[in-house]
């Protein structure tokens, strides 16, 4: 038996009921011959309750020490944890990130990794011990500092871990059975799916699927990783993320479309009256990527004939809205537009398929089920295995069900089941 590397969300750490459960599924892969090492999120909802404190004292925290506040959720559950696991009857050590050898950027709040050392966890597995080390976080290569993640990083250090100590797979459990057709909370049909290709997932979770993060998918891939996702809630066998499909090439072109996906955490930006010359679009993406900000979809429209002038829209997270029209306005008389329009009621909804590229109509019916559930499109970007459109954020979840029901991709049975109420 090989090396595996578990990773529990916070909906399965939530409470001690909820470690006493993780802690026997270690445990018996440990007893199954199993070497296991564990990534855990913090409990619950304890990583917004310290942004919440963190808001109450200072309204704009400093990155170092906003990162130093946020790591704590992470220690706390690993060392419950480890707790756990000694008390029936197996060694288990807890490491922080910075102890694993998750070696960071210094970009506080969303730093990158960009080296695992981790000779101490090895150390740990060669005396007959679980490893459990405390996810979302790192320490950075130049100042010393901690530092973490973003969101969801969790899943990145679980599979940069499962890279760097050559692990036969990535296990992410959540609470809900696998990955889905499309999010359980708002399709009650929506199917689990057996096995879909890394490329389909990443355009999945770029998308806005909150089952696994985009640069989780991103880092397997690139290092031939299998992702096994799981619930730390039930026994069903999941769904198994990878390069091939484990059940051979008869497969491949089975299923035309992987999922639906929604997202309605990002912002739209207007840059009005543009001057449509070269180097103006060039101006106004170095002043956004300056502020280090990552954009999604962009439109330019037509230039009007009578003024010479354009508009130019693009889509970004919302949390970084505010701080984008602010560096915009800054380079605004160098850029010489007119104005701006900031808009955050907008959803985008995405259809993902390697099969599309070979199937004609799949566009055509993708809006045709936009058209018959009355949902106006604001914006289009396509690639060879993605459709994605901007919508009214309150009209995401009814074109989500139509477009889910238009491609036959409606379960015979409500199976989709989201048990800790997350998603994650």
């Amino acid at each position: 038996m090989g090396l595996v590397v578990q990773k529990y969300g916070g909906s399965s750490v939530a409470d001690a009921e909820g470690i006493k459960r993780v802690a026997k599924r270690i445990v018996d892969a440990k007893k199954n011959g199993h070497q296991v090492v564990v990534v855990v999120s913090a409990m619950g909802d304890t990583t917004d309750e310290l942004i919440d404190l963190a808001e109450q004292v200072s309204p704009m925290p400093a990155g170092r020490e906003f990162d130093m506040l946020l790591t704590a959720g992470e220690r706390i559950s690993m060392a419950l944890l480890a707790m756990a696991i000694k008390n029936l009857g197996h060694e288990a050590q807890s490491f922080t990130g910075s102890q694993a050898g998750v070696i960071t950027d210094s970009v506080h709040n969303k730093a990158r990794i960009i080296d695992v050392t981790p000779g101490r966890i090895r150390t740990a597995l060669d005396e007959g011990n679980i490893a459990i080390v405390a996810g979302f976080q790192g320490v950075s290569a130049d100042s010393k500092d901690i530092t973490t993640l973003g969101r969801g990083g969790s899943d990145t250090t679980a599979v940069a871990l499962a890279a760097a100590l050559d692990a036969e797979v990535c296990e992410i459990y959540t609470d809900v059975d696998g990955v889905f057709t499309a999010d359980p909370r708002v399709v009650k049909k929506a199917k689990k799916i057996d096995w879909i290709s890394s490329e389909d997932m990443l355009e999945l979770a770029a998308s806005g699927s909150k089952v696994l993060l985009h640069r989780c998918v991103e880092y397997a891939r690139r290092y031939n990783i299998p992702i096994h996702v799981r619930s730390s809630f039930s026994g069903l066998p999941g769904t198994w993320v990878s390069n091939e499909n484990p059940q051979g090439d008869e497969q491949v072109e089975h299923a035309i479309i992987s999922g639906v996906a929604h997202d309605v955490s990002e912002a739209k930006i207007t840059v009005v009256g543009v001057p449509d010359k070269p180097g103006e679009a060039a101006a106004i993406f170095r002043a956004i990527a300056d502020a280090e900000i990552n954009i999604d979809m962009i439109v330019q429209n037509v230039s009007a004939a009578s003024t010479g002038l354009t508009d130019i829209s693009f889509t970004l997270p919302k949390a970084e809205g505010h701080k984008a029209i602010d560096a915009l306005e800054k380079a605004k008389s160098a850029i010489g537009f007119d104005s701006l329009r900031y808009d955050d009621q907008i959803g985008k909804i995405s259809l993902v398929g390697a099969g599309m590229k070979t199937n004609p109509g799949v566009t055509a019916s993708f809006f045709q089920a936009l058209s018959d559930a009355g949902v106006n499109i604001e914006l289009i970007s396509t690639s060879e295995i993605r459709i994605s459109v901007v919508t009214r954020q309150d009209d995401v979840n009814e074109a989500v069900r139509a477009v889910h029901t238009a491609f036959g991709l409606d379960s015979d049975s409500d199976e989709a089941v989201v048990y800790g109420g997350t998603g994650r």
